[in-house]
């Protein structure tokens, strides 16, 4: 792209390198002067006017957005029309995106000119929000460069809609138990998945008794759901406590005990067969974001959830502080 402040007489066609104000109204950068424009601004004394031509091998700014947006625009995401030298994904459904930081950095780093700004890996988005935004800095690309960076960024994005779960809910219950209490656990968990598109299940209430719980999961799993949940009514406190012993003696194995995600450490992933069984944090009791939440949405989106993808959620997972918490991570002075 070349650059040049050259005589009004010789810049029509060119492209307006920077806004002018004429007479209380403003000529914007980025406009392809045209004679009309040309006569405005002899008309308000303007001899001189800095502007831009593109050079052999520039790609217009439009079109080298469309360009980056539509080589990283994977499954589950559209492209919207550019303009301005800008042009967006969209999600096409509520789901979960993944991005390909390595891709989206490699192309961001070919030329100062070509941009892609993305949310991070695993950001859930509603059907219509915005997943990447493609943008041109100047008022035109390289062509070399563009594809060096379209090169790079092949799907690097992919949307993953939430798909319904048929879950199983087992809350335990200790006599001293309150029913509002409990009424909340299972509302705020009935809730959680509704807002995933699932079915929100009924809740099976019984004693917090090891071989009342192993017997309800074994029950649960003849129905064959997608999911087990377990809300127990003390929080787990380790591998041995009652609900993985519960899950163990219904057959289960205890894939991970904790997660690095707070609040929300205290979630237990198991599984039946191919079943996933969670045992849910005590946080789950709220509506607030924490860790089930992250562990829910990508079973929503039918994407695996191991040992090492929770072991994996640590940055990023210190979450907003409750105030309403039982032990706050620091006392209050």
């Amino acid at each position: 792209m070349i650059f040049a402040t050259l005589p009004l007489a010789e810049v029509e066609g060119a492209i307006l390198a920077h806004s002018l104000r004429l007479d209380g109204t403003v000529l914007k950068k980025g406009t392809v002067l045209t004679g009309e424009h040309c006569a405005a601004l002899a008309d308000a004394g303007i001899a001189d006017v800095t502007v831009a031509r593109l050079d052999s091998g520039d790609v217009p700014e439009d079109e080298a957005a469309e360009a980056m947006a539509h080589a990283a625009c994977g499954e589950g995401l559209r492209i919207v029309r550019p303009t301005t030298g800008r042009c967006n994904l969209h999600a096409s459904a509520s789901g979960l995106l993944r991005v390909d930081a390595a891709a989206i950095n490699a192309a961001n780093a070919v030329d100062e000119a070509l941009t892609i700004a993305t949310p991070v890996d695993f950001t859930r988005l509603r059907e219509g929000q915005l997943a990447a935004t493609a943008k041109v800095i100047p008022y035109a690309a390289a062509r070399a460069a563009l594809e060096r960076a379209t090169g790079a960024l092949t799907c690097a994005l992919v949307l993953h809609p939430f798909e319904p779960l048929t879950t199983a809910l087992i809350v335990t219950q200790e006599e001293t138990s309150k029913p509002s209490v409990i009424e909340k656990g299972v509302r705020a968990v009935q809730d959680r998945l509704a807002s995933l598109g699932s079915e929100p299940p009924a809740a099976t209430v019984l004693p917090h008794d090891g071989g009342a719980l192993a017997d309800a999961i074994g029950t649960a799993m003849q129905a064959r759901p997608d999911l087990v949940l377990i809300l127990a009514a003390t929080a787990t406190s380790d591998r041995y406590d009652l609900a993985p012993a519960a899950i163990v003696a219904a057959g289960g194995v205890i894939e991970r005990f904790g997660m690095p995600v707070d609040p929300g450490n205290l979630l237990v992933l198991a599984r039946i067969a191919d079943t996933p069984v969670i045992v849910l944090p005590g946080c789950a009791r709220s509506p607030a974001l924490n860790g089930a939440d992250w562990v829910l949405e990508r079973l929503a989106a039918r994407l695996p959830v191991t040992a090492s993808d929770i072991a994996a959620m640590g940055v990023g997972g210190l979450l907003k502080e409750m105030p309403g918490r039982p032990h706050p991570r620091e006392k209050r002075g």
